[in-house]
């Protein structure tokens, strides 16, 4: 067994009660897990301070002095407090410690050389250290954290029971040494030197007791790449898999349905990036080669007009479609509007939500199987094991972010060969995120949209400013306009103070009074029935104003509707702001957004703002979101799944995640199955890394 797959327990100075409390807050169970606990910065312990040098400004600092007195204080109860007067020549400060006070006091000497280190505190013209650090200077002297001190994730309950960063600095200092020869370098030294990166022994070296901030900067670069490049190795071997392990069906003919509505009923001409597109997805399908493919667009790019050419092609060649959303407006939606272009078209069409009959649900089953039925649009309700295809081809899945890896792979088993697949965001996802975390999927981008869309202007405004945004609204709705209102709550909330729905409609109501103005209200908590009631109304005109939380975000399209309020904006995170204002700016006259804000904002939440009021750019909205919010949260955990990376920050290591991709692509070209002898030990590294993992990669 190897030195490093040895149970914590077992290090010197640790033993099994501190490896259970470094187990459970720091998930350290082997000396590997030591090793891969890097520091998350440094503090230099080369420079010293006088007590005369002390100023408010300053962070950590050390001094060289003596402890001339030390005094127990009483507290209220049966708390007290230790206090000790430290001395450099120069000057005098007071250390406070309000716990362990005995046996510090104990444990101290007066009168003899320590290092102080620890942080001033200025208060009433004087300066202070609570809980200072003290070593004796012969101590610091033999001392490998004189040079630049690695500062390590800790916890109050690890600190509690001694397992502080000075003592989880020296475990790995006593691990290091043992382990020196036991950190073979899977990369070749041609590898490392062609790409620039420190051998593997020495950044596991360095990056604990680096000589410089630089070395530190060197060892990170390397051991992120690594994270980077088998992360996307995985991605890769996954797309692999796929392309010669799964096959699904041929469609080899474009036939009289694609033709007739391509030629005839289209009603405007595709946009450069559609035809892009949409010859990417007759290149996937042509051949019989399963098609697993992301379909990314903004907002009223024409990504739902794509897809269906798509499931022509599939009818065309004697197959069935199918429409997956995630909401059962969004799929009423879906289902409408493709009806409405199908309308002349022998193509039977049908709709499958929770909410439909018994006798409807028979009769689609029965179609289904029978053949009769060509294309299928519905919510999880597809995922039924009745749900039963005489032969699905195609399978469409829109907003596919919001179901479950799991879920959709239910998909696949309702043939004997899995349908070809194409998943549908607007959700804007950077490229390089899209590229490595879809690395799966081929990724296609509609990058345009249709000619004559104007922009939408975005303004912000206060709660000070809300007589002037009604007058803004009775104007609009006075031109023949919609607008939508949106709040983040449905309820009154007693610990946030943000408006909600509820109140906001009543408001809304006061301010603009029946019979002139008609106003709907939709939220998450009614039933599918009703929502669709009120939907309807407003989409038909016979409602000037909809009063709604987030359930708008997908599944309306009110091409008359031209305002967009969003209150509490602040509440609401890039990706939703972005999709909610894309719900105006749909027909031929200008739109707004507006986002109505307290005046007490967090930084994050002003770089929301400003970011929806400069840009309507989808993809340097996501770029944004990415640095607040990381790819996990962006992606949801049930996409985005177990990323595997400690040090690697998909936020921030775009160029090195550029690098490591190049470095992959160049050893594939030179050795596809990596059978070359120089190139297995990076294979048994790839092969270790995944060991354990449940394979998702056949699966869209």
């Amino acid at each position: 067994m190897s030195l490093l797959s040895t149970a914590i327990e077992y290090l010197k100075g640790v033993g099994p009660a501190k490896a259970d409390l470094l187990k459970a807050e720091l998930g350290i169970f082997r000396f590997s897990d030591l090793l891969k606990l890097y520091p998350y910065r440094y503090v230099d312990r080369s420079q010293f301070y006088k007590i005369s040098d002390l100023n408010s400004s300053l962070s950590e600092i050390q001094i060289v002095g003596i402890i001339t007195s030390m005094q127990e204080v009483a507290g209220k109860g049966k708390s007290q407090r230790l206090t000790a007067i430290f001395q450099d020549g120069t000057g005098s400060v007071e250390l406070i410690w309000f716990t362990g006070g005995a046996w510090i006091k104990k444990s101290l000497k007066l009168n003899t050389a320590y290092v102080l280190y620890g942080k001033p505190n200025f208060f009433n013209g004087t300066f202070s250290f609570p809980h200072p650090e003290l070593e004796l200077v012969e101590d610091f002297k033999k001392s490998p954290t004189k040079g630049l001190q690695p500062l390590y994730p800790s916890s109050e309950k690890l600190n509690k029971k001694g397992l502080n960063n000075k003592t989880l600095a020296r475990l790995t200092r006593s691990l290091i040494p043992q382990l020196q020869g036991q950190l073979p370098d899977f990369f070749p030294p041609h590898f490392t030197e062609r790409y620039g990166l420190m051998p593997r022994e020495n950044a596991l070296l360095a990056i604990h007791y680096p000589n410089s901030l630089e070395e530190a900067e060197a060892a990170r670069n390397r051991l992120k790449f690594e994270e980077l490049f088998f992360f996307q190795m995985e991605v890769a071997a996954q797309k692999r898999q796929h392309h010669h392990q799964t096959q699904s069906f041929a469609f080899t003919s474009i036939g009289r349905h694609f033709n007739h509505f391509y030629k005839e009923v289209l009603p405007f001409e595709l946009t450069g990036a559609q035809k892009r597109v949409l010859k990417e997805i007759r290149n996937d399908m042509r051949f019989g080669q399963h098609m697993n493919r992301l379909l990314q667009g903004d907002v009223g790019s024409g990504k739902t007009m794509v897809a269906l050419l798509a499931m022509l092609m599939a009818i065309d060649n004697g197959y069935q479609a199918c429409l997956m959303a995630p909401t059962e407006i969004l799929a009423q939606q879906h289902f409408t509007g493709i009806m409405e272009l199908l309308n002349d078209m022998d193509i039977k069409v049908a709709i499958l939500t929770g909410s439909v009959k018994t006798a409807s649900r028979r009769e689609i089953h029965a179609a289904l199987e029978d053949g009769s039925l060509d294309i299928l649009i519905g919510t999880h309700a597809l995922l039924e094991d009745k749900v039963q295809y005489k032969n699905l081809g195609l399978a469409v899945v829109d907003e596919q972010h919001r179901f479950g890896v799991a879920q959709r792979a239910k998909l696949w088993k309702k043939n004997k060969l899995p349908p070809h697949i194409l998943v549908m965001t607007a959700t804007p996802i950077p490229r390089t995120l899209a590229m490595s975390i879809y690395g799966n999927l081929e990724l296609s981008v509609i990058d345009e949209l249709p000619p004559g869309r104007k922009p939408i202007k975005t303004t912000h405004a206060y709660d000070k400013d809300r007589n002037a945004l009604f007058g803004f609204l009775e104007k609009e709705i006075d031109l023949g306009r919609q607008v939508y209102i949106v709040y983040p709550l449905i309820e009154e909330s007693e610990t946030l103070d943000y408006k909600d729905l509820m109140d906001g409609y009543e408001s809304i109501c006061r301010a603009f009074p029946r019979p002139k103005y008609q106003v709907s209200v939709v939220h998450g908590k009614m039933k599918p029935e009703d929502k669709d009631f009120e939907m309807q109304r407003f989409a038909s005109g016979k409602t000037q104003i909809m009063v709604a939380t987030t359930v708008i975000e997908v599944g309306v399209n009110v091409p008359n509707a031209s305002v967009m309020v969003i209150e509490s904006a602040e509440r609401f995170g890039l990706s939703q702001l972005h999709q909610l204002r894309g719900r105006v700016g749909r027909g031929a006259e200008k739109s707004y957004c507006i986002l109505m804000t307290s005046f007490k904002l967090s930084q994050d939440a002003k770089t929301r703002i400003k970011t929806m009021v400069r840009t309507q750019d989808g993809f340097e909205i996501a770029d944004v979101d990415l640095k607040l919010r990381g790819p996990g949260d962006i992606l949801g955990t049930r996409q985005s799944g177990n990323l595997d990376l400690h040090l690697a920050d998909l936020r921030h290591d775009g160029p090195l995640m550029d690098l490591s991709r190049r470095a992959l692509t160049d050893l594939f070209a030179a050795d596809p199955n990596l059978k070359q002898q120089v190139h297995r030990s990076i294979l048994h590294e790839f092969e270790r890394r995944k060991h354990g993992k449940v394979d998702w990669g056949r699966i869209s």
